[in-house]
């Protein structure tokens, strides 16, 4: 099942000039992984390149209706201190979700640590927009890198 699943990381904050760009590149690969066998997509639902990878899947469900997006989210109150719309994309995406996992009921210091694992510990490929060298999405991006995982970096 992991060869058939495919997680996502990336930074929260994209720049809105190189958001198209991301997109393209964003749904070529996963046109390529579709078209490979890759079944599961397992998305952490933040903000930014989590919130484009979901919203990337969704759209191609219409054309492969066999991919399956799955939500791997850190607690019940992620949205906290989000703004009202991007709350109601957040609701949205979930609502569209093949399913929806909460590896924590409450948010903790290390629910998000928890999450990252969980999506990497589930996958066979990680796909990720990494331009930091610190971070959460650093952090995943080694843990996948160690786990063994083919990782593709959109930002290179």
């Amino acid at each position: 099942m992991r060869a058939k699943t495919c997680c996502f990381t990336g930074h929260r904050d994209l720049s809105p000039a190189n958001r198209g760009l991301i997109e393209q590149r964003l749904e070529q690969t996963l046109i390529r992984l579709i078209e490979s066998g890759v079944i599961y997509y397992g998305s952490g639902g933040a903000l930014g390149f989590d919130t484009l990878a979901s919203l990337s899947v969704l759209k191609l469900k219409q054309q492969y209706p066999h991919i399956k997006l799955i939500l791997v989210l850190p607690c019940y109150s992620q949205t906290r201190g989000w703004k009202e719309d991007d709350i109601r994309i957040y609701e949205e995406i979930k609502h569209a979700a093949d399913k929806v996992v909460y590896t924590s009921k409450d948010y903790s210091p290390d629910c998000m640590q928890k999450r990252n694992r969980h999506l990497v510990d589930h996958s066979g490929i990680c796909v990720a927009f990494l331009q930091k060298t610190s971070g959460g999405t650093k952090y995943t991006w080694n843990y996948a890198c160690r786990s063994g995982l083919t990782v593709i970096n959109l930002a290179e």
